[in-house]
């Protein structure tokens, strides 16, 4: 086992996820295949928030995906809360870059529509205790053309909160809204992830946002993408990114990077 995986378990109880070295190719059309990821080892600890930061293309999202239960691993092992992911979990919440809703749904119908395997009181239940979360009560009948960019947003956060998941993965959530909503936005997923107690990883091209968020940063570099380094974030909540010490570690990432 890891050594990250060892120090991941010092003062916790075992990790809620674990990834040993799991690597991901994929074939084209000819059958050539290509290295998306290769040898990663990585342990998440139960209410923890890990950041996956990386040069384009060393497969952030491809590593998203496979803790989903998405995609499978080409090599390696995964697993959540002790047990192996092999498909969609409903422990596990995924919120993507863009919001992903259905046009023709209203904002209940849209969190109501991750909820089809639970009776119609439960649904009603689970929707509106979620939508209450994200602050959205009274937009409940409202159509996503009707909301802004960080509503459509809190509906896609809300849809993921309904199934009560252990884990939540989040692909760049806030990558398309303005700096002010953003910073919103990352407040208060700061705030449901104290009174939930999920944990979380996320994805990020933002290192200010790496920093303001998670517990840990981990490094991802090269074609397959690898882990370079694992940052420990040890500031005080709340954090403000333009703190000295929140941009030293900026600068540390973005050295690891070699983004120039």
């Amino acid at each position: 086992m890891s050594d990250m995986i060892t120090e991941a378990r010092t003062g916790r109880a075992d990790p809620m996820l674990e990834l040993e070295g799991v690597g991901k190719a994929f074939a084209d059309r000819s059958g050539v295949a290509h290295h998306a990821l290769a040898g990663i080892d990585l342990a998440v600890g139960e209410h923890e928030i890990v950041a996956l930061v990386g040069t384009s293309g060393c497969g952030k999202s491809t590593l998203l995906r496979l803790v989903a239960g998405l995609d499978a691993p080409s090599e390696g092992a995964l697993r959540l809360a002790g047990r192996p992911v092999e498909g969609p979990r409903s422990e596990t919440g995924v919120v993507f870059q863009e919001p992903r809703l259905m046009p023709w749904l209203t904002v209940a119908d849209n969190v109501r529509f991750a909820l089809g395997d639970l009776s119609r009181e439960e649904q009603a239940r689970r929707t509106a205790e979620a939508l209450e979360k994200v602050k959205l009560q009274g937009f409940e009948q409202a159509l996503p053309r009707q909301l802004s960019g960080g509503m459509a947003q809190r509906v896609a956060i809300a849809r993921a909160l309904a199934r009560r998941p252990q884990i939540l993965l989040l692909d760049e959530p806030f990558g398309a809204l303005d700096a002010f909503t953003r910073r919103a936005m990352q407040a208060h997923l700061l705030e449901l992830w104290q009174a939930e107690r999920f944990t979380m990883v996320f994805v990020t091209h933002d290192l200010a946002e790496a920093v303001t968020l998670a517990d840990r940063v981990v490094v991802l570099r090269g074609t397959p993408g690898r882990v370079v380094e694992t940052v420990p974030v040890e500031l005080p909540r709340p954090r403000r990114g333009d703190e000295p010490e929140a941009v030293a570690l900026e600068r540390h990432i973005e050295g690891l990077l070699d983004l120039g």
